[in-house]
């Protein structure tokens, strides 16, 4: 067998592209997302290295043309569950074993592919499942994920490097097990870097994995599995199923060998899995690791000294990209009274320059939201606040699902710090802002932290560097990602680890070390060269 110690390739973050009108990256996108439009994909679920077909087909839905046909996905059922639990159980022994180095070029391989032959695919396969447009989709589905294999890889060594300090005579060393048992990823609809990473950080330390994407991200994730399978990860280490969840949670967490789960979603859900798993504690072979990144009500507070033209900016691009349906989107903003002006006319003027339609015509800026359900929930706050006497949609509030799901960036005015939608996780294009007394910036800053359950991001504007050290320590624990003169999304793999506290999740920051932490059970080896034969000390002497 061969051995070495080996450094592998650093990473750096992979250049965005920019699609731009005439570039060959925008001419090779559009041709792959037409030929992916007009043709029907049949999407099976992969158990072991198998593709698995039940007959009972859902469609995939693009969001922005619900009844257009791009394919169905086959939906499991109970059996499906527990086949894929006993594959990566039977995966686990022969990949546990598998040389640490072997993993990362499989990982390695597998961000090449996305960079490179899969990128198109990727992209286009987010575009119409998913509804965003060519850049959060590059950004997303291309670039994001890339990083989060490439940067893993290189936490990893460095993780395995860490070694203890050895006495005279003794051999200390720290062998990083995988956990023991399988392990279960549930991801989200809105990014599929995500979707991809939460199985692959934890199969990359040596982990086999069930994996449930939500039903809303299937296209991307059917192409997510054909990368993984092509770079080489062995049948049974990730094992896609597309099932019902609560019967799907009841398998999984009620399973003696469940040793892990890797979770973004909502909030609610998270608390229930975690209480579930709480009353099974006592049938679990091993202490399982619970890791979830879950929502948000992600703020932009200014000082009477901030740029109102930086302000507005930073509002449309940190509400409004990909319809607010990110974690990390700016849904409540705290603007001083001598700013508003500027920052209203700024802001109104960016949004009516919105165009929104299909990411097909890459001039929209603005698609649709995920499904029905989203735009029901969205345009009853809407109508809500159009009709509240403390609140005032002073641009958008119309709605559309005749074709599409289509919610208008809209922004609701309050007087009141704590109306509805300044406190309540909406997931979509719907900014509230509150409009303080320019006076009053530090009562503001106890505002901002004390009305939201939830701490994961937030962006602090100002022009005075005190102002900036002060908000940034009251604010200490309202964001697991700060931002200051910047909007609070776009957090980057290697340079600003995600992940929030309190209702947010457990801020183990996917993207970083922290993360991949998670994934291992290390055990410490100490060797003795020179092993004593007489169990005397030399306290035990009589004195002389």
């Amino acid at each position: 067998m061969i051995k070495g110690f080996y450094n592998v390739p650093y990473p750096i973050n992979e250049p965005v592209l920019s699609y731009a009108a005439g570039s060959p990256e925008r001419a090779s996108l559009q041709k792959t997302y037409d030929e992916m439009w007009n043709s029907k994909k049949d999407i099976p679920m992969i158990i072991g290295g198998q593709k698995i077909t039940t007959g009972n087909l859902k469609r995939v839905l693009p969001p922005h043309d619900h009844q257009h046909d791009v394919g169905s996905f086959h939906f499991g059922t109970t059996q499906h569950v527990k086949d894929a639990i006993q594959a990566a159980l039977e995966a686990k022994e022969k990949w546990e074993g598998m040389t640490w180095e072997h993993r990362a070029s499989i990982f390695l391989k597998a961000a090449d592919l996305m960079a490179g032959p899969y990128r198109d695919r990727l992209n286009a396969s987010t575009m119409i499942g998913q509804g965003k447009n060519a850049f959060q989709a590059e950004i997303d589905s291309a670039c994001e994920i890339v990083d989060f294999l490439r940067f893993n890889v290189q936490y990893m060594t460095e993780i395995y490097e860490e070694q203890p300090e050895s006495s005279e005579g003794v051999w200390n060393r720290l062998d990083y097990r995988p956990l023991e048992g399988f392990t279960f990823a549930i991801t989200p609809f809105n990014f599929t870097a995500i979707a991809g990473n939460l199985p692959a950080s934890m199969a990359l330390m040596g982990n086999t994995v069930v994996w449930k994407p939500s039903l809303s991200q299937i296209y991307s994730a059917q192409v997510l599995m054909e990368v993984f399978e092509e770079a080489g990860v062995p049948p049974g280490v990730i094992n896609m199923i597309f099932t019902d969840p609560q019967e799907t949670s009841d398998i999984v967490f009620g399973h003696p060998e469940f040793a892990g789960l890797h979770y973004t979603g909502s909030t609610e859900v998270f608390r229930n899995i975690w209480q579930t798993i709480g009353n099974n504690i006592h049938n679990y072979k091993t202490y399982p690791r619970i890791v979830g990144e879950t929502g948000g009500k992600d703020f932009v507070v200014a000082h009477k000294s901030a740029n109102a033209k930086q302000v507005a900016t930073a509002l449309s691009r940190g509400a409004f990209e990909f319809q607010g349906q990110k974690c990390s989107a700016a849904s409540r903003a705290y603007i001083p009274d001598n700013l508003w002006d500027d920052v209203k006319k700024y802001l109104v003027e960016d949004i009516k320059s919105f165009k929104m339609g299909s990411p097909r015509d890459f001039t929209n800026f603005i698609n649709a939201v995920i499904h029905e359900g989203s735009f029901d929930k969205l345009k009853k706050y809407i109508d809500q606040a159009k009709s509240d006497s403390n609140a005032e949609v002073i641009v958008g509030g119309n709605c559309d699902k005749s074709k599409g799901y289509f919610v208008e960036p809209t922004v609701i005015v309050t007087t009141d710090p704590h109306y509805t939608t300044m406190e309540t996780e909406l997931f979509g294009p719907v900014l509230t802002i509150y409009v303080y007394p320019a006076g009053e910036f530090e009562k503001t800053l106890d505002l901002v932290d004390s009305t939201s359950e939830y701490g994961l991001t937030g962006s602090l504007f100002s022009g005075d560097r005190y102002v900036a050290q002060k908000g940034a320590e009251r604010l200490r624990h309202a964001a697991g990602n700060f931002y200051i003169n910047d909007k609070p999304t776009g957090a980057v793999v290697g340079q600003q680890p995600f992940g929030g506290g309190r209702a947010s999740g457990t801020n183990d920051k996917a993207g970083s070390k922290l993360n991949l932490l998670r994934w291992i059970s290390p055990r410490t080896i100490k060797e003795t060269f020179v092993t004593p034969t007489d169990y005397r000390y030399p306290f035990m002497e009589e004195d002389k």
